[in-house]
């Protein structure tokens, strides 16, 4: 089991940039992001906070479907 890092949110964002993930637009503290399958839009609302607390990027990462392995290959 790999552990999930605690990293601030711009990590996050070009991370997230790298695997396809487009940033729409952003309302207060809150950044969101979308990305086009063959099939359906999927869309992803991130924090902007220095760090993003673990448990709150695991919930991003099953949104984003992917898994602690693939994520930490984009960072």
């Amino acid at each position: 089991m790999t552990v999930i890092p605690s990293l601030p949110y711009d990590h996050v964002i070009k991370a997230l940039q790298r695997d396809g993930w487009i940033v729409v637009r952003q309302k207060g503290s809150h950044i969101r992001l979308q990305k086009h399958t063959s099939t359906e839009t999927l869309k992803l609302t991130i924090p902007a906070h220095r760090p993003i607390k673990r448990t709150t990027l695991s919930h991003i990462l099953k949104q984003a479907r992917l898994t602690v392995e693939e994520f930490n290959k984009l960072v």
